[in-house]
């Protein structure tokens, strides 16, 4: 238990400890209220007689300045302290915050905050300072600090609440929370709130909470209110610390307002072209409620709703439309009223009285427009029988000019494929050709209708045609591949079942018979479109068997009734157990279809126009060769700058020709005519080589057949007297010189010609050939 100076020095001026003396009595302990109400006892711990120890919990204000010496909030005491006993602190803030001196005053020595701590615990030792041991056990206490009113109320932000109009008296918009750090416990803690205007319409409680004092709240009046409120601590006090702040209460709209006309007249103007639903225009409509909120109703005059409607825009105003097409020529001017109601939620005094405008006069022109023929019907719908026809025509259109002016309408079909053809003047609808409903068993196409004039209207009707079906198809055998016979079947087995088709919509029976005996098989009819194929004896064998089929004739019950006979092959098989087909006996087919000949036959036939072809282009090659001229030869052979096919292309260069020429004395020059000297060398002498120039340009001016002036064979002349020779290979042979050409001949095939030509003479050379 604390000493009474102690608590006289907490109470000193400065520390509100005057004034929160009573209210700190009430929040303390019942320890700390038993320490007060005994001043004037000497010690300032509880004697506990059980251990020797002797402390209670101490406490210190918040917020005290630290003091020299530091300020003693208690003393350590203990039944074993001596001289040579000294305490110890440890725990929080010990030997920091806390110290204890050689007689055990527990002194402060830092500002508290009770905002961040409010406790301390810490232990106390007491120690023998000669030995160093410890006397008694170690023993805990608590410092508990003390509040002050050293905060203010905290609001949080941007407060805002709501309401809707015309609440009732008393009703809740919204509550306000504001925080104070001090301890809740004490008067410090605890806040009450006050407004600081709009006391007239609202209130607030100790608990925050914001009431409407009036139900007359109208949000087309005031949408808005901001309010001040005041949080104050130390209720009850005039002191206290405070905090103010403000909030927004917005008013909430209901639909308490109704809907009125802005204009008591509408008039608006309409092409009598326009199609439904044709946006006419806007009946403007006041509503002081907010747009979510308005709900009007519209009614329009009776006969008229049923031409024209209306219906809200978005903004809740009227949008009139148009529900059927309008005609100049019959109706120019319409006018009816419109009416426009709403349900409110409540009823206010404005709502009501004899100017309000709840009904309106629209007036619409009809404007006359240049219209597009009008057909007596949107869709036209025709049938007609498949098949070859008596009468052509199958129906008609019909179209007028709806304007004044009352144009002669002409029709067309623009579509090319169209099987109907219209007539242009009377609009009669007639088939172009033979229809089939197999191919196709409806069509659908455009008739035009245009104004006779130039640059005339159009409009367009659609037109679909059905044909009808008539019994003019056979019907054909199916799951004829599902017949065939095991070698284990016994007589009165089913080994297959088969049906019908026919392309046309026959609603009666097929019904099938045998158009030949068989003596092996029966037909049975199963009276439901199928047919049951019956085994009249067994003993098949797929080794020893013949081709089995049954013509079967099948009637389609139509009418005129059509008949065909389809021929069903039936397969000997060796089966496995409840018939399972393993292996069947295949037949060859001895005949062949017309088209299979005609196809080989087209084969053949275009085999032997390119034989013929390819033969005659030989021959006109080989004649082409065989008429060349040996001048033709030679001036292809002297083309240096051509490189030709290579030595195995003997079809253009015949060189056989030069290497006769060179073996065989009668091409040499000199010795008689040559193909390679048509024209006559000059009988040159030494020094009359302009007699020879002479000579050569009379035969060039008189002989138009002869070979021109400068060829091989002319410059392979150059003169008996020439001391160097001739540079010419034609006049000589391999004979002649001194090099042996034969071993080309090992050189490979490629050089196997010139070995031919350059061989040592012509009999060598008539041996290589």
């Amino acid at each position: 238990m604390m000493k009474l100076s102690a608590w006289r020095q907490m109470t000193e001026p400065g520390c509100w400890a005057g004034i929160l003396v009573v209210l700190c009595t009430l929040s303390m302990g019942a320890d700390v209220q038993r320490a007060l109400k005994t001043p004037s006892m000497p010690s300032t711990v509880l004697h506990r007689h059980k251990r020797d120890w002797k402390w209670d919990k101490l406490y210190v204000y918040e917020e005290t300045p630290s003091k020299t010496p530091p300020e003693k909030i208690g003393k350590l005491e203990n039944t074993l302290f001596s001289v040579s006993a000294r305490y110890n602190l440890s725990g929080e803030g010990a030997n920091d915050i806390f110290t204890v001196n050689d007689n055990g005053d527990i002194l402060v020595n830092a500002i508290l905050d009770r905002e961040k701590k409010s406790t301390y615990t810490l232990s106390a030792s007491i120690i023998n300072i000669k030995n160093r041991k410890l006397m008694d056990k170690d023993d805990t206490f608590v410092i508990v600090v003390l509040d002050i009113n050293d905060n203010s109320p905290i609001f949080p932000p941007d407060l805002s609440g709501s309401i809707s109009e015309s609440s009732i008296a008393g009703s809740k918009v919204m509550t306000v929370n504001a925080t104070d750090a001090d301890d809740p416990t004490t008067q410090n803690g605890k806040i009450e709130y006050r407004l600081l205007n709009g006391t007239d319409l609202f209130n607030i409680n100790n608990e925050g909470e914001i009431i409407a004092l009036k139900s007359d709240l109208d949000r087309e009046k005031q949408s808005q209110y901001l309010i001040a409120i005041q949080a104050k601590d130390m209720p009850g006090i005039t002191t206290g610390n405070y905090a103010t702040t403000i909030v927004t209460i917005n008013i909430n709209d209901i639909n308490d307002n109704i809907a009125t006309f802005k204009k008591g007249k509408y008039h608006f103007n309409v092409k009598e072209d326009s199609e439904i639903g044709f946006k006419i225009g806007i009946l403007e409509v006041e509503d002081k409620d907010e747009t979510q909120n308005k709900d009007p109703t519209f009614t329009i005059q009776h006969q008229y709703d049923e031409m024209f409607g209306i219906k809200p825009s978005n903004e809740k105003d009227g949008i009139l439309s148009l529900k059927v097409p309008l005609d100049y020529e019959k109706v120019k001017t319409y006018t009816f009223s419109v009416k426009v109601d709403e349900h409110t939620v409540s009823t206010k005094t404005d709502n009501q009285g004899p100017n309000l405008l709840k009904r309106a006069e629209v007036s619409i022109n009809v404007i006359d427009v240049d219209e597009p023929p009008v057909f007596s019907q949107t869709e036209y719908m025709f049938r007609i029988y498949e098949g070859p026809f008596k009468n052509p025509v199958i129906g008609a259109v019909s179209a007028r000019d709806p304007d004044s002016t009352n144009f002669k309408i002409r029709y067309s079909i623009e579509d090319p494929n169209c099987p109907v053809a219209v007539d242009a003047v009377q609009g009669h609808l007639s088939l172009k050709w033979q229809l089939d409903r197999e191919q196709e068993s409806s069509y659908t196409f455009q008739v035009t209708a245009h104004e006779d004039k130039p640059n005339g209207l159009k409009s367009y009707a659609m037109v679909k045609l059905q044909v009808l079906d008539i019994n003019d198809n056979e019907p054909e055998l199916t799951n004829g591949s599902y017949v065939y016979v095991c070698e284990s079947d016994k007589p009165g087995t089913i080994i297959g079942t088969i049906g019908a088709y026919d392309k046309d919509e026959n609603s009666g029976r097929f019904r099938f018979t045998l158009a030949k005996k068989s003596s092996n098989f029966t037909l049975h009819d199963n009276q439901n479109n199928t047919s049951s194929i019956v085994l009249k004896q067994g003993g098949f064998s797929t080794e020893h068997s013949v081709e089995h089929v049954l013509e079967i004739e099948i009637a389609d019950g139509g009418t005129p009734e059509r008949k065909s006979i389809n021929l069903l092959q039936i397969k000997v098989c060796k089966c496995q157990p409840e018939r399972r087909m393993e292996y069947c006996m295949a037949y060859a087919q001895t005949g062949m279809s017309v088209s299979a000949l005609l196809a080989i036959l087209l084969c053949i036939v275009t085999i032997l126009v390119i034989v013929i072809l390819i033969v005659l282009r030989r021959r006109y090659q080989k004649d082409v060769l065989v008429t060349k001229s040996s001048g033709e030869i030679h001036e292809q052979l002297v083309r240096y700058d051509e490189e030709g096919g290579g030595e195995m292309d003997t079809n253009g260069y015949d060189v056989s020709i030069l290497t006769s020429a060179c073996h065989d004395s009668s091409f040499r020059p000199g010795a008689g005519p040559s193909i390679y000297a048509i024209v006559k060398k000059p009988p040159a002498c030494k020094g009359d080589m302009a007699m020879m120039i002479e000579v050569k340009k009379d035969e060039a001016d008189h002989d138009r057949d002869g070979i021109p002036y400068d060829t091989l064979h002319i410059y392979g002349y150059e003169g008996s007297e020439s001391l160097a020779g001739s540079l010419s290979s034609l006049d000589s042979s391999s004979s002649g010189s001194n090099l042996d050409y034969d071993f080309l001949n090992e050189w490979g095939p490629r050089f196997r010609t010139l070995a031919q030509l350059y061989g040592v003479d012509g009999s060598d050379t008539d041996s290589s050939y």
